[in-house]
């Protein structure tokens, strides 16, 4: 299963959460978030890591000559898409990146918002789907309903994020099936600094049967 843990700030423990397991990295390129990072620190957190290991851009509201121009300096294999990006948009986004990963984000409400996915998944590799929050984009500690997700079979991969923590994974995975799951404030001690401890025990769980 894919691990992408989210929200990295520091190059130590980027290095440190690869070697742990996980397989996708997250830095967040929103000026406005708690875990806010420049490509010159993204730069330095990726130069360690190795080739196998996913190295994910979150951006919100960015223009995509803005998008491209970081992606080529911090050097990332993919993109996430946190805001209210339209199919159309992400299409030019993939005509003008044709070998980076796009991931589209969606904030959870309704069954009409999981219905609404179907619409993107000709111009993205990766569906994400994440808890609404009325102010914050991601990071919430929120958790989706579960229930809902239950029969989500989209026709691309898919990630399942909000408020997942080492304590209620197996209850997630339990429930829904998704080709991944995404971690941010579940495995941290404060925004941007994660706890390495909750990091392992986290992929402890996960090597267990369940």
């Amino acid at each position: 299963m894919r691990v992408k843990i989210c929200g990295i700030t520091q190059p130590q423990q980027s290095v440190a959460i690869a070697s742990l397991g996980a397989t996708a990295l997250g830095f967040i390129c929103v000026p406005t978030s708690p875990r806010y990072v420049t490509p010159e620190q993204i730069q330095a957190a990726v130069a360690q890591l190795p080739a196998n290991i996913d190295k994910i851009g979150v951006f919100a509201k960015a223009s995509i000559p803005e998008i491209i121009q970081i992606v080529k300096s911090a050097g990332l294999t993919g993109v996430q898409l946190h805001a209210d990006e339209t199919p159309e948009f992400c299409c030019i986004l993939r005509q003008s990146l044709p070998n980076i990963e796009i991931i589209k984000a969606f904030r959870i409400r309704s069954l009409e918002n999981l219905m609404a996915t179907a619409n993107y998944t000709d111009h993205i590799d990766t569906i994400l789907l994440d808890a609404y929050h009325p102010q914050q984009l991601g990071g919430t500690g929120q958790t989706l309903d579960w229930e809902m997700l239950e029969k989500f079979r989209p026709n691309c991969p898919w990630l399942l994020a909000g408020g997942l923590t080492p304590d209620n994974i197996v209850a997630a995975l339990s429930q829904v099936k998704p080709d991944g799951i995404d971690l941010s404030s579940g495995v941290e001690i404060k925004p941007g600094d994660k706890d390495l401890n909750k990091v392992a025990l986290l992929f402890e769980i996960l090597g267990r049967p369940f």
